[in-house]
């Protein structure tokens, strides 16, 4: 490639992009050298392109954010990463103590902390999730309450004016909300307006909000915003997380909780 010390920084940024849209992931080194740029160059581009939501630096390099248009169905979703999602719903699981009242939404990370909760006496469990509901059926010393809604039945959960209504007469100890995408520029999205208000709902009746959410899901971003990054207390993720990124998110005032690589 021709060397483009010519270029006016909109263009050189613009020409990162493409190549990003070809590789996904580049590294500093990477750009000086196809750029015909010095690495502060670079790292300024870059920079100026996370700034806008455009990318998500990496430790040495910038990954493109891709966006998230649809949700796969909650059968494709109960199929994949199942390790990662049971290694953070166990340490999610952690953090629930005996007579807590905690919202579990919907998603199958947030039901994978079931069987690590076999042992919490006096637990209320609300949940908008079918699945996660009937999975608690069997808990001797657990009280459930239903959150009620339109059913989405590609997700199993329910969603809408209805469970916001519900939400916010309670009173919890700890929201744990799920998501298919998050940074910390765009915070956790959803491609599914209906999901918005219970989430939000659950986030303003909780003590305490912590999102759980696999690293795959990092640098993704959906058109509707739930809500920011800095609104959560905690965040469970796995080890798949890099430390750059981690300590950005942490820079937000947020808990980063990562499961220990093995």
């Amino acid at each position: 490639m021709p060397r483009t010390t010519s270029l006016i920084p909109e263009q050189r940024r613009q020409q990162i992009l493409r190549l990003l849209r070809t590789e996904q992931v580049l590294s500093y080194r990477q750009i000086t050298e196809r750029l015909g740029v010095s690495q502060m160059t670079a790292r300024r581009d870059v920079a100026t392109l996370a700034e806008h939501g455009r990318v998500r630096v990496t430790q040495g390099g910038v990954a493109l954010l891709t966006r998230l248009d649809a949700e796969p169905r909650r059968a494709e979703k109960a199929e994949s990463d199942v390790a990662e999602k049971t290694a953070i719903a166990r340490l999610a699981a952690g953090l629930v103590e005996d007579a807590m009242t905690i919202y579990l939404d919907a998603g199958t990370t947030v039901q994978a902390m079931r069987p690590f909760l076999d042992e919490r006496l006096g637990l209320t469990v609300v949940s908008n999730d079918l699945a996660t509901l009937q999975a608690f059926g069997d808990h001797a010393d657990v009280e459930l309450i239903a959150v009620g809604g339109r059913i989405d039945r590609d997700n199993g959960s329910m969603v809408g004016r209805l469970a916001e209504l519900t939400l916010a007469e309670l009173s919890l100890d700890v929201a744990f909300l799920s998501s298919s995408s998050w940074d910390p520029i765009h915070g956790v999205t959803t491609p599914v307006e209906a999901k918005i208000a219970a989430k939000r709902a659950a986030l303003a009746s909780a003590t305490s909000s912590v999102l759980l959410a696999d690293s795959g899901k990092f640098g993704r971003y959906a058109k509707y915003r739930v809500l920011r990054l800095d609104e959560l207390d905690t965040i469970v993720t796995d080890a798949g997380l890099d430390e750059a990124d981690s300590a950005r998110v942490e820079a937000l005032g947020v808990e980063v909780l990562r499961v220990p690589a093995r």
